[in-house]
């Protein structure tokens, strides 16, 4: 990302309006009016909001100006969706929806690409899911979206896996203006744990009983926390036949734990 960079797609970010929170009241009030000019108004009003967001991901090598309107897509369903009977700041809901926005588009334009029925399976996942927690009203695990769809657990784990977006563990989740809740503070440290350490030594037991390329691809991948795909280019065989072996691996280490 070009720092020093003044225009973005056309427009000057150094004289781009910020608008207070009494300022986007009134124009939330005028858009719902039906006034066209007031949602201008305030959609140049929060590209900054979207500048800051962009920020994040300046690292992708994909460039600004696609992330940019990328990120006023995100913004202006944001404005669409917003309720304003909510005690919500614009930005707090704005955010989430903006970074969703880029990240699909980041996932669609990945140079590794994922295969069709992968994405598939991921997808109808999801809308299982979501079926299954408006049913239950909690979190279904993945072994009942599995059973759901009527194919093998590790079949849904590697897809849902194949579309996930790594993000940092500084990645804040919640801002209310205040301190930031950041992914890191909603993870546990479990490894001073008895539990941990039997599960550990079980671990290195079922290891044993395997040969030394499924050793090799399962040490890598969660031990070293590569990519299949940076195994794959490492030991010289395709992702594919990465995937396969490291089922394989994991199937027969469940027979000795």
């Amino acid at each position: 990302m070009h720092k020093n960079k003044v225009e973005i797609c056309g427009v000057n970010t150094s004289q781009l309006p910020v608008l207070t929170n009494e300022e986007m009241k009134e124009l939330f009030a005028r858009m719902h009016a039906g006034d066209k000019s007031a949602r201008e108004e305030f959609i140049q009003g929060n590209l900054r909001l979207v500048l800051s967001v962009i920020q994040r991901f300046n690292n992708r090598g994909e460039h600004i100006d696609d992330l940019f309107q990328v990120g006023c897509i995100g913004l202006i369903k944001a404005i669409d969706n917003f309720d304003v009977t909510q005690n919500v700041r614009f930005s707090t809901y704005a955010v989430p929806m903006i970074i969703g926005e880029i990240r699909r588009y980041l996932r669609d334009n990945n140079s590794i690409r994922v295969s069709r029925s992968l994405r598939d399976t991921a997808y109808k996942a999801l809308q299982v899911r979501d079926q299954l927690i408006n049913k239950h009203s909690r979190e279904p695990t993945v072994s009942e979206i599995a059973e759901e769809l009527d194919m093998p657990r590790e079949e849904v784990v590697f897809a849902l896996d194949a579309i996930q977006d790594p993000i940092s563990l500084f990645e804040p989740i919640y801002h209310d203006g205040g301190d930031a809740i950041y992914v890191m503070d909603q993870v546990s440290d479990e490894k001073n744990q008895d539990e941990t350490w039997l599960e550990g030594i079980a671990l290195r037991e079922a290891m044993k009983k395997l040969n030394d390329r499924e050793k090799l691809i399962l040490t890598m991948r969660f031990f070293d926390g590569r990519t299949q795909m940076e195994v794959a280019e490492e030991i010289g065989i395709s992702q594919a036949q990465v995937s396969r072996l490291e089922k394989t691996a994991l199937s027969h280490m469940r027979k000795y734990i």
